[in-house]
């Protein structure tokens, strides 16, 4: 879940008047008639185009207690959030002003809402190695409030290996790594995420099943893909839900995860992604289950978080 992706346009609307921004929309209803897209630059030139509202500490900190609300509402009591520091500083916004709005919302729904939380910086993949080494030293100052790195934006002609040393830097400061790969990019792209990042997660990941042993690999190894329902038919990854194959994958043993992506954008939050799988999959409690289970084993939550939080998913069952 990338946080920028979570702006509603009555956010985006509030968040411009109160910096004195002119959108380039009308109303809030022609912000949402303008999400119709057909790829994800589509997509992503309408995202980078929305995040220009987010200036201050505090758009970021309501940016993100916006979406902590939708979670409560939601049930969603652990998030792993991504936050694109690029997209900002090349504004001119501080790399601190970004994170600390950030993770004082963070700070805040877990005193107030019940709701734990670690945070992933992600480097944007369509710029240089040199730009995502100057975004990590920029982080290093930050590290207690970072669990990972990640790499997003444009996946196709900007394989993994392109960041192979910020992702050894960022290990050798003690980050773990996650990668969107296997999106719009080739089954190739999830190989090179694994053998040269090195990757705690998958993001995305469907195209793995165009690759048999990519699959054994996965599922013997359980390594854990965060799967986007909504955005991979918004973006037309699938043209329609009932050909997604996040079940057929999590039928083979892969361990597989139901996220939101950018909910804002797409559609809906954790409940609509759940039922958009029940509505065009036939979801079984049974498999919604063991969707919710393997999120709580993939998360970087500790030990002792996941076993209560594990716990408690046996309680709503007894």
């Amino acid at each position: 879940m990338h946080l920028e992706g979570s702006l509603e346009p009555e956010l985006m609307f509030a968040l411009a008047k109160r910096n004195q921004l002119e959108l380039p929309f009308a109303s809030i209803e022609a912000v949402r008639e303008a999400y119709q897209f057909s790829k994800l630059q589509d997509f992503l030139d309408i995202y980078y185009q929305g995040a220009n509202v987010l200036l201050q500490e505090q758009d970021f900190y309501d940016l993100t207690w916006a979406y902590l609300l939708q979670c409560k509402a939601q049930n969603v009591i652990h998030v792993e959030p991504f936050f694109d520091p690029q997209t900002h500083t090349d504004r001119g916004v501080e790399f601190a002003t970004v994170i600390n709005g950030i993770d004082r919302a963070l700070k805040d729904a877990e005193s107030q809402l019940g709701i734990s939380s670690q945070l992933i910086m992600c480097f944007l993949r369509h710029l240089d190695e040199e730009a995502a080494f100057a975004t990590l030293a920029q982080a290093e100052a930050y590290l207690d409030k970072i669990i990972a790195v990640g790499l997003d934006s444009s996946e196709q002609g900007h394989p993994p290996e392109k960041f192979s040393r910020v992702f050894t830097k960022a290990r050798e400061m003690g980050l773990l790594t996650v990668a969107h790969a296997g999106e719009e990019g080739p089954a190739e792209y999830i190989w090179t995420a694994l053998n040269d990042l090195k990757i705690s997660r998958i993001d995305h990941g469907v195209r793995a099943v165009d690759d048999p042993e990519l699959m054994r690999h996965l599922v013997a190894n359980k390594i854990p893909l965060t799967v986007c329902p909504l955005s991979n038919t918004k973006l037309c990854v699938f043209d329609d839900m009932s050909e997604h194959n996040i079940l057929e994958m999590l039928e083979q043993g892969v361990c597989v995860t139901v996220n939101s992506d950018d909910p804002a954008y797409f559609g809906g939050y954790m409940s609509e992604n759940f039922i958009a799988l029940a509505d065009g999959l036939g979801l079984t409690q049974k498999q919604s289950l063991a969707l919710v289970r393997n999120s709580i084993e993939a998360s970087f939550a500790s030990v002792e978080r996941k076993q209560l939080m594990l716990s408690e998913l046996e309680n709503y069952l007894s």
